[in-house]
């Protein structure tokens, strides 16, 4: 098929970006079951390869030799030749492999990266790619030659395979790279004949052998010597963790910032009556988790159990893999900002309303207040009903499964008690209200909403979301909505015990308020740019999920403590947001951190949202819809802490909220609410 290319570019790939082409597995969003050391040798293989196909090094079986130094204008190939320049003693391919391995993920990092740029692949949210949709829309047989955008790799690899076409060199050392990382048989169906097909073609070019040979001898390397590496992992003693202030404060980052500081990035946590806690904490234990979590690490195991008080199994938060990737990418235009910004106006009609129901003098409990506010927008956009009546008894029921079948603070018996049973009750009630106004004529000319994206999954597969399944699915966006309105009511007390901000964002939203309601395209960065910063700041202090629970599935070395398979990891992602060499001087609230001259949140010490394929799928959407409850609050109300004097307290179970304790009062209406 032919359309337009005019934006997807024709000029040829270098074999690393062939590699991973090749590698990538569409159905998952990352590469074939390629671990992650053969992974990162196959890499520099391919970039050796390019370096000696463009004359740059010569290299054979026993050596490689720097032909010319001067630069490719690709930098991963760049920084590897500069390398080689600056060796002093001429060495073979085994030895550069071994040696850049170690480091192979920041060129894969860059590969992926100019993919993109160039429209080739696409990045998801979690780390994820798939190829661009306009890149599969070029021409996949250009006349332009070899290795184009347009010639896919994969179609040429099929047709040297199957049709015994000639290969020329650079298909045989892609051949020979994917080969040595055992993953033809991932793609293709062989058979004893094209088995023998692989190896022939293999043997074609001294280049690829050379690369493959020593690809291969370098592939073992990690295995032999991982018990030299590990380290006793560091026990927190029981009275340490106790009697921490941070824990009696509920200030779960701080306090796992905190030991980290005392016990390295890796320690154990052995809490009374509970299992052991084997904690990861830092920004190198963030990149980990964020890298390679895919390859160690399992989400099902611990949340089994609660899956089944819904009746449901296989609910995105506990899958993996290929079927995690596929349940997000149906579920992403439904958490969108791009859905979002196009209900501007129904986001700004559900929020006044509910604010017209407050009065000056008004004071309430800030949880409730936020709850109630955010659940009054999430349930009508989301799921299109008013929810209002049932979100307590949602919230209490998942509270209480958490800990009686995640957490096991509580007996499961504790979840049929008569009251609870009462509670349950309303996940049938939601399920009943939604279904009952999501018929096809009372749909019609409705904008799209998340609902309607389910019930067309449901249809669509019902094998892969069933029936059993949807209690659970459509009563998630409204815990979604407790999640967002504990950010709020953390946002809030911010802004409201800081006149200064206060003052700041209220400037930003009488600018963008005053002159009628602002469309999507007033949300420039220049005209929030306070409100946003602010945010960023109100959810590094307050991260309202600061870690996440994953069984290892495959036994790892993370900064040198290994962890057996079957371990149950709690990675406090957040915990890096109260380390000062993260962050200085943490305990400030300090909007200037994200300013380009600083940019702190750029490293991976900075994960609000989550890290690695679990990163929050509404990320984007959520900040949005902060700014506007934030812009709007500060543009028609002037809210204060009460009491006046209160210092902020958390509660940490099952998320972190302010404490109960905590109220706003409404002290002015600046302007009418135009409901």
């Amino acid at each position: 098929m032919t359309l337009s290319t005019d934006r997807v570019t024709t000029q040829a790939l270098s074999l690393p970006e062939e590699l991973v082409l090749m590698l990538l597995n569409e159905d998952s969003g990352y590469f074939h079951q390629v671990p992650g050391w053969h992974l990162n040798c196959a890499v520099v293989g391919a970039a050796l390869a390019e370096l000696s196909l463009i004359s740059r090094i010569d290299t054979d079986m026993d050596s490689l030799i720097l032909l010319d130094q001067t630069e490719t204008g690709n930098p991963v190939l760049d920084h590897i030749l500069n390398q080689i320049a600056t060796e002093p003693t001429q060495r073979n391919a085994q030895y550069w492999i071994e040696r850049l391995a170690p480091r192979a993920e920041s060129i894969i990092d860059l590969t992926l990266e100019r993919l993109v740029d160039r429209q080739i692949l696409e990045h998801h949210e979690g780390d994820f790619w798939t190829l661009a949709h306009r890149a599969w829309q070029t021409d996949m047989f250009s006349s332009e030659g070899e290795g184009t955008a347009a010639e896919f790799v994969k179609t040429r690899i099929s047709k040297v395979l199957f049709n015994n076409e000639i290969p020329d060199p650079r298909d045989v050392i892609i051949f020979a790279l994917v080969n040595t990382c055992d993953v033809f048989r991932f793609m293709f169906q062989l058979d004893d004949e094209l088995e023998e097909r692989i190896e022939l073609v293999c043997r074609m070019d001294l280049i690829g052998r050379a690369i493959a040979e020593a690809v291969t001898q370098n592939m073992n390397v990690p295995l032999i010597g991982r018990a030299a590496l590990t380290k006793s992992i560091p026990q927190v003693p029981l009275l340490k963790f106790a009697l921490h202030r941070h824990l009696r404060d509920g200030n779960l980052p701080a306090l796992f910032a905190d030991l980290a500081e005392q016990y390295g990035p890796v320690y154990q946590l052995n809490p009374p009556f509970q299992k052991p806690m084997l904690v990861l904490a830092g920004p190198e234990t963030n990149y980990w988790a964020h890298r390679q979590g895919r390859t160690y690490l399992r989400a099902r195991d611990y949340l089994q159990d609660f899956e089944k008080v819904y009746g449901a199994s296989g609910i995105l938060p506990a899958l993996d893999g290929a079927d995690h990737f596929r349940f997000r990418k149906a579920m992403a235009p439904g958490y969108s900002r791009a859905r979002l910004e196009g209900q501007l106006e129904d986001l700004y009609d559900h929020t006044r309303s509910h604010m017209a129901t407050w009065e000056v003098g008004d004071t309430f409990r800030a949880v409730a207040m936020c709850r109630q506010l955010i659940n009054a927008q999430i349930s009508p956009l989301m799921i299109s009903v008013d929810s209002q009546d049932v979100l307590d008894d949602l919230v209490k029921y998942k509270t209480r499964a958490l800990s009686t079948h995640v957490l096991g603070v509580m007996p499961k018996f504790m979840l049929k008690t008569p009251g609870m049973r009462r509670k349950a009750k309303s996940i049938q009630v939601l399920l009943e209200r939604v279904q009952s106004v999501h018929t096809a004529a009372q749909r019609a000319g409705c904008p799209r909403d998340l609902a309607d994206d389910l019930f067309s999954l449901h249809s669509s597969d019902p094998s892969f979301l069933p029936e059993s399944n949807l209690r659970f699915v459509l009563s998630a966006p409204l815990i979604a909505s407790v999640y967002l309105g504990d950010g709020l009511s953390f946002a809030l007390y911010a802004m409201a015990s800081q006149p200064e901000l206060y003052a700041r964002i209220r400037e930003e939203a009488d600018a963008l308020f005053d002159g009628g309601d602002p469309g999507r395209e007033s949300f420039t960065q220049e005209s929030i740019d306070v409100t946003h910063r602010f945010i960023m700041e109100s959810m590094r202090m307050y991260s309202i999920v600061p870690m996440s629970v994953r069984n290892v599935m495959n036994a790892c070395v993370v900064e040198g403590y290994e962890i057996p398979e079957g371990s149950r990891v709690f990675i406090a992602q957040a915990a890096a947001h109260y380390m000062s060499h993260v962050f200085p001087d943490p305990w400030s609230f300090d909007i200037d951190r994200y300013l380009p001259s600083r940019n702190e949140h750029l490293s991976p010490g900075y994960a609000p949202f989550g890290l690695g394929t679990h990163t929050c799928l509404g990320n984007r959407w959520m900040e949005l819809q902060l700014a506007v409850n934030l812009l709007l609050l500060a543009h028609h109300f002037t809210i204060e802490v009460s009491p006046r004097n209160y210092k902020l307290k958390i509660d940490p179970f099952p998320s972190l909220s302010v404490s109960k304790k905590l109220k706003f009062h409404i002290a002015e209406q600046r302007r009418e609410l135009p409901v």
